[in-house]
């Protein structure tokens, strides 16, 4: 139904491959269970970029827009992020770095969405944007940090979802949507953004922090207990290293439905279909925990096809890692490539160019 561009498609990979080598006070705390089951939305007919005109954007209420005409048939960047904090690494991002990723993704007409929502294909964004999706990995203090003072919790401006809520309320458009995968064990360091001894973050404070990600509207998502390479083991400790993960999620958020699963390293179980789905009994209780992913992220790759297009895979989810990708040479071959996605702002119906 689609034209393919082949030309396009070919000069997208030779661009990334080439990639490849080269306001105010935080908002008060309250606890919510969402299940994250919205249903997925149709897309309905495709549309022509010529015969059905994008309706004009209003600055003033969604912020910056491209004028590339609308392609609903276009690749979503996944960016991939671990530290974010005042030095630089393999996986860790400077604060001022990551700041200046929000605002250039934001004045290129990007805006935020989870994965739940880009496996629904639920992209339901103003004319003239188009949607990025952000992971944080591993659960680092350096996400997510708590400031007491007097008795009160305040949430520290200088880490990552501090930075992110300052940007939701400076910036119009900009929404709490990201995706947070998380680790529940403290072998890897961070046992839900860090313990008592770890950046002087208190164990009482870790389940408050799901609880407010979740009802503030971000996406939490498995990791595995403590970051196991799950190719080690087997098919036993598979399913206990992901269903502890899930189990120790739904303690802090009863009834929360976890739909996307991060793979350690990016390594698959030699059992690959144990990463989607399956259980454990845990051996005090008896309670038999069950798993079944709507979402697999890998570690590495190149912006994925959008959602319902071929080649579009939601258990082999591609991501770019921050840093290591020159995002805005990558972004740029996207639009070189004329396989940016571009909302049409209306989401009865899906607009391809030349159609």
């Amino acid at each position: 139904m689609v034209r393919r561009c082949t030309a396009a498609l070919a000069a997208l990979a030779a661009s990334l491959a080439l990639l490849a080598c080269d306001a105010g006070a935080p908002t008060p705390y309250h606890a919510a269970v969402l299940d994250g089951t919205d249903a997925a939305a149709s897309p309905g007919p495709v549309a022509s970029a010529t015969d059905a005109p994008r309706p004009a954007a209003d600055p003033e209420a969604i912020g910056p827009t491209t004028s590339l005409p609308p392609n609903e048939h276009g690749r979503v960047p996944i960016l991939e992020y671990h530290i974010v904090g005042d030095t630089a690494g393999r996986w860790a991002r400077l604060r001022d770095d990551f700041r200046r990723d929000l605002r250039m993704l934001y004045e290129r007409g990007y805006r935020p969405v989870t994965v739940a929502e880009l496996v629904d294909g639920d992209l339901d964004l103003p004319a003239g944007t188009s949607p990025v999706v952000f992971t944080f990995d591993d659960s680092s203090p350096s996400q997510f940090r708590y400031i007491e003072r007097d008795g009160v919790l305040e949430i520290d401006p200088t880490s990552a979802v501090g930075i992110w809520l300052e940007f939701t309320r400076s910036h119009r458009g900009w929404r709490n949507k990201a995706t947070f995968c998380m680790l529940p064990g403290a072998t890897h360091g961070h046992a839900f953004f860090g313990d008592k001894g770890i950046q002087g973050q208190q164990s009482a404070w870790r389940f408050r922090k799901l609880q407010f990600l979740a009802a503030q509207g971000f996406e939490l998502c498995n990791h595995t207990l403590w970051h196991a390479n799950l190719a080690k083991y087997d098919d036993a400790r598979v399913q206990e290293q992901i269903a502890r993960g899930v189990m120790a999620i739904d303690s802090a958020v009863p009834g929360y439905r976890v739909r996307t699963f991060a793979l350690p390293l990016g390594v698959w179980p030699k059992n690959r279909a144990l990463a989607k789905s399956g259980s454990w009994t845990d051996p005090r209780t008896k309670r038999v925990v069950r798993y079944d992913f709507d979402a697999i992220l890998e570690v590495a790759g190149v912006p994925n096809p959008a959602p319902g297009t071929p080649g579009f895979d939601p258990l082999s989810l591609d991501r770019l890692q921050m840093p290591g990708t020159d995002l805005v040479k990558t972004l740029d071959a996207l639009e070189r490539a004329g396989r940016r996605y571009v909302s049409d702002g209306d989401r009865r119906k899906v607009t391809v160019p030349g159609r």
